[in-house]
């Protein structure tokens, strides 16, 4: 369930990006990777104001990596697809594809990250507890809570404010919402900026509980973050969560049973290749009629 978590705030970002422009975003596990870089670089700086290991400290290193994943995510789109709106979703598509082979390759230099593994700091100290006979450590309960923390926050964004609202009305019409007076290009912005401060948060995470971060870290965990919004219904935020929680469950049942271990990777796009066939729309998605 928490490795789903990690997976669920990931595959919010392709549903948000997604519901809104209607093209997936396949940079977007890039910037799960930068976070949790993101987190490496801060943690010795903020340990400087903070004691080592103590919940404030992660705490600010957590905000200050999604605040960096939002500004880059927000520069990516003002870069690389607004130029290319216009242009047919296949032009985007294929360069969401060469951003992400930018990113990966230009973090694999020395003079950025180098390609080797790092170890990635301890914010916090690690417990285990036992329940019955289940064992739960420290960074797996911080999954958890901060997971439904910032569910809660994306659900109250959007049902709730204004800008929510506005996101929602340029998913379903955006010439409509421009003729109300809604800027698009400022909502298609704040959509990238929200989605890629998640997939921050997701990489410390991922980080907290992997420990070894390295440039190519985002590449499986974004194409699964795909995977599993597409089998809760992309588009579709409490579908991304809910595929994303099944894909993680499903995953790690895979890797403990003797002959399916080898193939837990397998699983996930077999999962994938199965709702294609028989639910194309996802869990809870909704089958729509385009018109032509």
């Amino acid at each position: 369930m928490a490795l789903g978590a990690i997976y669920g705030l990931i595959a919010l970002g392709y549903t948000m990006v997604y519901g809104v422009l209607r093209f997936i975003n396949f940079a977007h596990g890039d910037v799960f990777m930068l976070g949790a870089f993101a987190g490496y670089f801060l943690a010795p700086v903020v340990h400087r104001f903070f004691p080592e290991q103590s919940w404030g400290g992660a705490l600010v290193v957590l905000v200050l990596a999604m605040a960096a994943c939002s500004c880059i995510g927000v520069l990516i789109e003002f870069l690389a697809y607004r130029p290319l709106r216009g242009r047919p979703r296949l032009t985007m598509l294929i360069t969401a594809i060469g951003v992400s082979l930018f990113i990966e390759y230009t973090c694999q230099h020395e003079a950025v990250f180098g390609a080797a593994p790092r170890k990635f700091p301890e914010l916090i100290p690690d417990t285990a507890w036992h329940i019955g006979g289940v064992v739960l450590n420290t960074n797996q309960v911080i999954v958890f809570v901060t997971t439904g923390v910032l569910l809660l926050a994306l659900r109250f964004i959007v049902q709730k404010t204004r800008v929510g609202i506005a996101m929602r009305a340029v998913s379903f019409n955006e010439q409509a919402a421009a003729l109300m007076g809604v800027s698009i290009n400022s909502i298609i912005s704040f959509t990238f900026g929200l989605g890629s401060a998640l997939a921050g948060a997701g990489g410390i995470l991922f980080a907290l509980n992997y420990a070894s971060i390295d440039p190519l870290m985002g590449v499986q965990t974004g194409l699964k973050a795909f995977i599993a919004a597409v089998f809760g219904g992309i588009g579709n935020l409490p579908g991304a969560a809910l595929g994303a929680l099944i894909l993680g469950v499903v995953e790690t049942f895979a890797g403990g049973i003797p002959g399916l271990s080898n193939y837990r990777d397998g699983i996930a796009f077999g999962i994938l290749i199965l709702v294609l066939l028989f639910r194309p729309a996802g869990l809870l998605g909704r089958v729509e009629t385009e018109k032509v």
